[in-house]
């Protein structure tokens, strides 16, 4: 049985780093920098995959998706922590904590599932290049996007509830730079060991299973890489699988750290330290490791930007494509899929 507090819905206090403040200062720079880059980079993305008929395939909606899920997933808490770095003011309102935890868990488990997503879009192009469009048709596609979204709010729909429920009595000073599961766990005054199970099972079905079935995937890319003769084709596939796998680890790695530890163990600093890179660091990364160092992506830029010097030209060109039909590009010349495993695996 809970227990019940007066105060219930009172404001909480977000601590973050109120014991260094020299270091908060220094952070509210760099995660401000890092935030522009974040929307900035993901902008692109999304504007260069929705305008450019070359890239509306697969790879490149999955792409957008992710770009959309990080600029709502940085903007659900950045917001707040620049204003918690900058001044003394450190609270957070009841209804605010709670819509960022609500918002927080279900971008956060939807990155899971879409990263899962992506991989499995990536084995399909490389072991079976010739089934690939009709594997990973437009149906399929939205289907898969559609799963991903929807089991991120179902989770966030069943954990943010149960840890709200909670009482908060003694203690409001939450040690962490945003409510987050783990840490509202921690200053609640109740026996938690329900909310620890819960959590514990909802991180090993959303990162411990999908983190074993993106490095599968990967895995049975670079056997298929391996079989590529040319020595230059096979540094780029592995340095471009690197590039993804680099980022899955930082995203996988340090959400994995923070929720599958006990509350007994919960190491503070560590876990705010965590945090930033998962909600700042891996948002910028994001756009920069996947697409904006691709050549169909920086192609399509030259295109826009082309077309945004002669207007006429670029409002004639916009006006013959059939935005009706858009999923039709996604249907790949044979040239394309023939070019093999190592072009499909690179984009």
């Amino acid at each position: 049985m809970f227990t019940i507090c007066n105060d219930s819905h009172s404001d909480f206090i977000l601590l973050g780093f109120s014991d260094k403040p020299y270091l908060e200062k220094t952070l509210f720079w760099v995660i401000l920098i890092f935030y522009c880059l974040t929307i900035s980079g993901n902008l692109v993305i999304i504007f260069a995959s929705l305008k450019d008929p070359k890239l509306h395939i697969p790879l490149y909606y999955f792409l957008s998706n992710l770009s959309l899920l990080d600029l709502c997933f940085t903007s659900s808490c950045v917001p707040q922590m620049l204003v918690n770095f900058w001044g003394p003011e450190k609270t957070i309102s009841y209804t605010g904590c709670a819509i960022q935890l609500y918002v927080f868990l279900w971008l956060g488990a939807t990155e899971c599932v879409l990263l899962v997503v992506m991989a499995v879009d990536r084995y399909v192009a490389v072991c079976h290049p010739l089934q690939y469009t009709t594997i990973m048709h437009p149906k399929l596609c939205l289907q898969l996007a559609v799963l991903a979204w929807g089991t991120g709010l179902i989770q966030s729909l069943i954990q943010s509830p149960a840890t709200l429920r909670l009482p908060f009595c003694s203690n409001r000073r939450v040690d962490d730079i945003v409510c987050e599961v783990p840490a509202l766990i921690q200053v609640s005054s109740a026996n938690t060991i329900y909310n620890e199970i819960q959590m514990s099972i909802a991180s090993i079905i959303l990162l411990v299973v999908p983190l074993i079935i993106i490095l599968s995937s990967y895995i049975a890319v670079a056997k298929a890489v391996l079989r590529i003769k040319s020595t230059s084709g096979k540094k780029k596939a592995f340095g471009t699988c690197a590039s993804h796998l680099l980022v899955v680890s930082l995203f996988y790695g340090t959400v994995t750290a923070v929720y599958l530890q006990p509350k007994s163990r919960y190491a503070h600093e560590k876990g705010k330290f965590l945090t930033l890179f998962y909600t700042v660091v891996t948002p910028t990364l994001n756009p920069l490791i996947y697409t904006l160092r691709n050549k169909e992506v920086k192609g399509a830029l030259i295109r826009l930007v082309g077309k945004e010097r002669d207007s006429t030209k670029g409002i004639t060109a916009w006006k013959n494509v059939d935005h009706q039909n858009a999923f039709t590009f996604w249907e790949m010349s044979k040239e394309t899929v023939i070019r093999g495993p190592v072009d499909l695996a690179l984009h």
